[in-house]
């Protein structure tokens, strides 16, 4: 139990969607930080992903410190559970525990949209900010340099 007084409190939070920040990465993903780990006490994170075709990414990962869903709000999404490819639509989820290696992709050719949640509420927004400004300046990365950006970012090449 994380709350332990006997009358409840006047504690709720609301954004309205004007107010929810947004990247745009590579020009295929827009992410809109829904709900960041500061807005939930640390609790989790959830963002919106509109995908393109040919948004995400293809290479496997794993995170130390928190875990991972999906949720297929339109088109379809290519997931990767560490060993297999699934396509998943419209209302199929996808959980990640620490340590699951995974990755996503738009392989559809339509549109596609997602929300992600990340439980406890890592600052993910940060490493997604990064990735925004390197697609929007242009820059390639060596292999070292986006080691040192997913270790800053509690992600792990598998």
């Amino acid at each position: 139990m994380s709350y332990t007084r006997d009358i409840g409190e006047i504690s709720a939070r609301y954004r309205r969607t004007g107010e929810v920040e947004q990247s745009t990465v590579n020009a295929r993903t827009v992410g809109r930080y829904v709900a960041t780990g500061e807005m939930t006490n640390g609790q989790f994170g959830m963002f919106e992903w509109e995908m393109r075709p040919g948004a995400g990414a293809r290479t496997g990962h794993f995170h130390k410190t928190f875990s991972e869903s999906f949720y297929v709000t339109s088109g379809s999404v290519s997931l990767f559970n560490g060993e297999t490819w699934i396509t998943a639509t419209k209302g199929d989820f996808f959980y990640v525990p620490q340590g699951g290696i995974h990755a996503y992709h738009n392989d559809s050719g339509s549109p596609s949209s997602m929300l992600v949640l990340f439980a406890p509420g890592a600052p993910r927004e940060g490493y997604f900010r990064e990735l925004a400004r390197i697609s929007s300046e242009g820059l390639e990365l060596s292999e070292d340099e986006w080691t040192q950006l997913w270790g800053r970012h509690d992600q792990y090449r598998a």
